[in-house]
């Protein structure tokens, strides 16, 4: 794929699309996650969202499965929805880590 490909696609998104794919790149660039924590004492050291002890793997599955950011939203009160675009960044900047606490968690 080249740029120029790149360049048609993004013209056909929508501005909210547009504006996710911004910070996406924004937050892989900078290499910074403020919504995104790891502490080994929560959730065996797993990226959580900050103030919760929700596991960003946890977020990804439930986007797997076709849940929509407002049912996500309305099933874990303690997130914000600012910490969501956050998540899918995080989420597409390591995706490795991702799969694997995905695949662990199947298996448990």
């Amino acid at each position: 794929m080249t740029v120029t490909d790149l360049e048609v696609q993004l013209s056909q998104l929508s501005p909210s699309e547009k504006a996710q794919i911004l910070q996406t790149l924004f937050f892989d660039l900078m290499n910074t996650w403020p919504a995104i924590d790891k502490n080994p004492g929560v959730s065996g050291g797993d990226a959580c969202i900050v103030r919760t002890r929700i596991p960003v793997w946890t977020l990804e599955g439930y986007r797997r499965l076709g849940w929509s950011e407002t049912e996500i939203l309305e099933n874990f009160p303690t997130l914000r929805a600012s910490d969501l675009p956050q998540a899918w960044a995080y989420v597409a900047a390591h995706r490795i880590e991702i799969e694997q606490a995905l695949r662990a968690n199947e298996e448990a």
